[in-house]
């Protein structure tokens, strides 16, 4: 389990494919601190820490989360949202997330309104997905309010601090995003279906 309060921005140094399976190889400040088998977040997504070598350590995708996230779009050089999984007793800072992204969906708009940022994105409704106003949302692993909530696409207001130490300030019209709904929206919504 995980809060979405990015700890780090990591970089990718190495990606390396074996099979359906992808290795990446991230250099973070947090490597000290890690242990191989523990969880990590990285974009949203939770992956398992494999090995360590000094400020560097991997983790492996599988072919199922290559096929439902956007890690498959990750270069050399990219940078990367990490969180440690949280620890009972801590704070929960920014809302409950799971890093199991549930779709990826598109960044359509991105506005500077006086010192901060706005960003509007679309997904797949489709998927039975939903968001509402006020409510949480994950954006590569980034706990957000949903400010403006609508059909098939949400927007968020995104601070100076989110904005500088995430990924948010790489993103352009176009890219692609993890998105993780919140978990007690997906139950309420999985409720409603089953009493159609």
């Amino acid at each position: 389990m995980f809060t979405g309060i990015i700890e780090d921005l990591g970089v990718v140094t190495n990606l390396k494919k074996d099979k359906d399976n992808l290795h990446l190889t991230i250099q973070s400040h947090i490597t000290s601190e890690l242990k191989i088998d523990q969880s990590v977040a990285h974009n949203g997504i939770c992956l398992t820490v494999v090995d360590i070598s000094k400020d560097q350590y991997m983790v492996t995708a599988i072919k199922e989360t290559i096929d439902k996230t956007n890690i498959g779009e990750l270069q050399i050089g990219d940078a990367v949202n990490l969180e440690r999984a949280m620890k009972l007793g801590d704070r929960l800072d920014g809302h409950i997330v799971q890093g199991h992204v549930d779709q990826v969906g598109t960044c359509e708009l991105i506005k500077e309104e006086n010192g901060s940022w706005f960003y509007t994105f679309s997904y797949d409704d489709s998927l039975g997905n939903v968001t509402i106003e006020k409510g949480s949302a994950t954006v590569n692993g980034v706990s957000l309010t949903v400010v403006n909530s609508e059909k098939s696409r949400f927007s968020v207001a995104i601070i100076p601090y989110t904005y500088e130490h995430t990924n948010f300030k790489y993103l352009k019209k176009g890219s692609k995003i993890n998105l993780e709904f919140d978990v007690l929206g997906k139950y309420i919504q999985k409720l409603y279906e089953v009493r159609q």
